[in-house]
């Protein structure tokens, strides 16, 4: 029996197509760890860590995320040891490097295998940080932004074999060690993330959208400007003046997953509520707060036309099964969007700052909606080709992680 033990901060993370696959092969033998349990494994339950303390006060403010995935890789370490001493050692470790949960297996089984996924290496210039003039940047904010990279290079230094899942994502990684990085998606389940019939949707205000109707749909974990929110709620009143019939259907919470909250207090929501409000009709925008991955899907499959912006940062899932669904897309043109979407292929871009732009972009997607049906055939099989998981991404770790001796399914 092949050992594979799997550790993501959220149980399983990124590796939940990956550990299923896994799970359903009798030759293979999956233990998890993790902080916590973000979805449940049929087969699997993971050991969560225990009484993981905080970081301490007075931390340097440098160093407040490197400390906290110290104190992880420690929490990793110590159950690991625990695991050891009732005769377990795995054959292979799979994990996240980019919380610490990883960060001294190495020193307890220097001879298994590491495998590592690394999200994203930190930059001062060129990425996230110092895009938007919204946040000027500081000599203080780029020390603070090159000392983020410290649990990413004791990753990059220890692993056998680290995975990306973007080109533009391995490109962020110093050169020195990009040989060692293989660019492997996770895996999108296009089987469900697909294009059909929606019931009608009622929301939260009593409204019902149906497939008939004009909608524009927004999505992001959390309503703020690392994912464009503020330049879409600009954009909004241009989109509503020139299409009257058109509805608004914005999912997304008021909390903030990337970068800082508003000045002033509140919420991102409120902040450009507050700003646009006044040209805006409120009866035809919809905020449904956060929604579930079923709902979702449904308002993909709905939407007459979806929006997604980013800054340059980690590609969202949820575009990619936008696509799969066959939505129309209109985003900005950012580098890891531009890897994927083609203009007048698979979707429409726009510069990212440009609200007259994306303006002009909806609005055209809207009144050719038909003319443009090709582009949402060729976003569906965009995915299928590159990003599904049962047919590209899984089999492609699975050859990957053959490498270490992990039994691979037959045909790959």
């Amino acid at each position: 029996m092949f050992r594979v033990l799997l550790l993501h901060k959220d149980f399983p993370g990124q590796f939940r197509p990956l550990a299923l696959s896994l799970l359903a092969d009798p030759r293979v033998e999956v233990r998890g760890l993790g902080q916590r349990e973000e979805w449940r494994l049929p087969g699997l339950t993971p050991q969560l860590y225990r009484d993981m303390p905080a970081v301490a006060a007075g931390t340097h403010p440098y160093l407040l995320s490197a400390a906290d995935h110290v104190i992880r890789g420690q929490c990793a370490l110590r159950d690991a040891v625990g695991m050891a001493q009732q005769g377990y050692r795995p054959d292979l470790i799979i994990g996240h490097c980019g919380f610490g949960d990883t960060l001294y297996l190495k020193d307890l089984w220097p001879d298994v295998p590491l495998v590592g996924y690394f999200e994203f290496y930190y930059h001062s210039r060129g990425a996230d940080v110092g895009f938007d003039p919204l946040f000027p940047v500081t000599l203080d904010d780029l020390a603070r932004v090159r000392t983020l990279n410290v649990v990413n290079l004791l990753g990059l230094e220890a692993v056998d074999l680290g995975v990306c899942p973007t080109e533009w994502q391995r490109s962020l990684h110093p050169a020195a060690f990009r040989d060692r990085l293989q660019v492997m998606h996770e895996g999108i389940d296009t089987d469900l993330a697909c294009p059909g019939p929606v019931p009608a949707l009622a929301l939260p205000d009593g409204t019902v959208l149906t497939q008939g109707d004009e909608v524009v749909t927004y999505v992001a974990r959390d309503l703020e400007p690392y994912r464009g929110f503020h330049v879409f709620m600009r954009a909004l009143p241009e989109i509503l003046r020139r299409r009257p019939r058109a509805r608004v259907a914005v999912a997304g919470g008021d909390g903030v997953s990337y970068g800082p909250p508003p000045a002033g207090g509140g919420s991102w929501r409120e902040h450009l509520l507050g700003e646009v409000g006044p040209a805006l009709d409120s009866s035809r925008v919809h905020f449904l707060g956060p929604v579930d991955h079923g709902r979702f899907l449904d308002l993909m499959r709905l939407s007459s036309v979806h929006v997604y912006l980013t800054y340059p940062f980690v590609l969202s899932w949820s575009m990619l099964e936008a696509m799969a669904c066959g939505a129309l897309l209109v985003a900005s043109d950012t580098p890891p969007v531009a890897e994927v979407v083609r203009d007048g292929v698979n979707g429409l871009l726009f510069p990212f700052f440009d609200t007259g732009m994306l303006a002009s972009r909806v609005v055209e997607a809207l009144g050719r909606g038909a003319a443009l049906a090709p582009l949402r055939q060729k976003a569906r099989e965009m995915v299928r080709a590159r990003f599904d998981a049962r047919t590209q991404a899984v089999p492609a770790w699975r050859q990957a992680l053959a490498r270490f001796g992990c039994p691979a399914p037959a045909g790959i």
